[in-house]
């Protein structure tokens, strides 16, 4: 039987699909199929093992073929189906944003954590730096009396974070502004979130090539990440606000000296796999 008569089931496009990344080296390779399937035929990614049988019709064979290259090529399974899974919303992405990490969720369930108390206050906080608006969006919808805002250096990234307001329901003021411009607002911000770029250059050598060659370097370096935090906490200091960062880990004790300049009380947490990743700091 020739290939192309074959009968292409979703059990034997997913079992195909796993070997040729397995030969390509491309990480987690059936799970790559299985979430190039799922959307594909719009369906949850283990639903597909209630369908194992049902077969693939010729256009559906013709779409996944790209899907298939792009994801052999290295191209991270998020920006070939635009979106990722983050806390309780769904985050369209492109490569003008970054692809939303588990360390930035356990961030927003910090915050979510730390404020528990204050949830139903008409708080008001601002993401410097906000990339896909992730952060911003997940919190308002767990918090909807806040007023969420964010900020970026790139006008591509801020419409993004616009749209996943919106297709979320929410509602999230996204400005056009640079973080290492921000001078005391004139406006009430009690709650400053931050994940700015903060691998160095020199760092490159360390990270997966699918980041490098897919994921945009302006979200990702900065020549001096200190000076990007040194401006966030001068921010919220003046508006004496409660402050959340992200860093990296091998900075992160540099972080917290600098924020402790500013707030006395500041605390150094640790992420699920137990390296320092998370400054938070209280007027």
């Amino acid at each position: 039987m020739k290939e192309s008569d074959r009968l292409w089931t979703v059990l034997a496009m997913l079992e195909w699909g796993t070997g040729y990344f397995e030969q390509r080296e491309i990480p987690d390779p059936r799970l790559s199929m299985e979430w190039l399937l799922a959307d594909l035929l719009s369906l949850k990614r283990l639903d597909l093992y209630l369908q194992f049988d049902r077969p693939l019709t010729s256009g559906e064979l013709q779409k996944i073929k790209p899907l298939i290259r792009r994801r052999a090529g290295g191209e991270p399974l998020q920006y070939i189906t635009g979106s990722a899974q983050f806390m309780d919303v769904v985050i369209h992405v492109n490569p003008s944003v970054l692809i939303p990490r588990m360390e930035t969720e356990q961030l927003v369930e910090l915050i979510l954590e730390e404020t528990e108390s204050k949830k139903s206050e008409p708080l008001r906080l601002i993401d410097l730096g906000t990339g896909s608006g992730c952060i911003p969006v997940s919190i308002k919808k767990e918090r909807p009396a806040w007023y969420c805002a964010g900020t970026d250096i790139s006008p591509e990234a801020l419409e993004t974070a616009a749209h996943n307001a919106t297709v979320n329901g929410v509602e999230v003021d996204v400005t056009l502004r640079d973080i290492l411009s921000e001078a005391a607002s004139e406006e009430r911000w009690d709650i400053v979130v931050s994940n700015p770029p903060y691998i160095k250059p020199e760092e490159r050598g360390e990270m997966h090539r699918q980041v490098l060659d897919f994921e945009p370097a302006l979200a990702l370096f900065h020549p001096s990440p200190l000076t990007l935090y040194d401006s966030v906490i001068r921010f919220a200091r003046a508006l004496n606000a409660q402050l959340f960062l992200e860093c990296n880990d091998k900075t992160a004790l540099e972080v917290a000296a600098l924020a402790k300049r500013f707030f006395p009380n500041t605390q150094l947490r640790n992420d699920l796999d137990g390296l320092p990743r998370f400054v938070v700091s209280r007027p």
